[in-house]
């Protein structure tokens, strides 16, 4: 049974082709740096978005494994922004695009939806 005093999601990863281009992607639209992780095969590259055990949310990674293709999933996974416009304008220009720019979601504030340069369809959510 999840802990209902946490985050259900307790790990994510989206899966790239191209790893230095996936992390030039997320790096630019989010403004943050991804860090190398160990990888415990040889055929795996894992780059990890900034959080830890103290920090709300849940904490995941970019993940280069061959023979396991990106784009096409149904899941998406949704990044907390003070605004997502914000983050929206910089998809384009740091090679992705734009699925829905941002709409609200009454009463949880409002999301905007695109696509990474690797195909995988991601969301952005603020409260304003």
């Amino acid at each position: 049974m999840c802990d209902p005093n946490r985050n259900p999601v307790g790990w994510f990863e989206i899966y790239v082709q191209d790893m230095p281009r996936a992390r030039a992607f997320y790096e630019a639209v989010l403004r943050i740096e991804l860090s190398s992780l160990l990888s415990p095969m040889p055929d795996l590259e894992m780059w990890s978005f900034p959080g830890g055990p103290t920090v709300p949310g849940a904490p995941g990674a970019l993940v280069k494994m061959e023979g396991v293709p990106s784009g096409g999933n149904s899941i998406v996974v949704y990044f907390s922004c003070a605004d997502c416009a914000a983050e929206a304008s910089r998809v384009p220009q740091a090679g992705g695009r734009i699925f829905k720019e941002k709409f609200p979601i009454d009463p949880y504030g409002f999301i905007a939806l695109a696509f990474d340069t690797e195909g995988n369809m991601f969301g952005l959510h603020s409260i304003v």
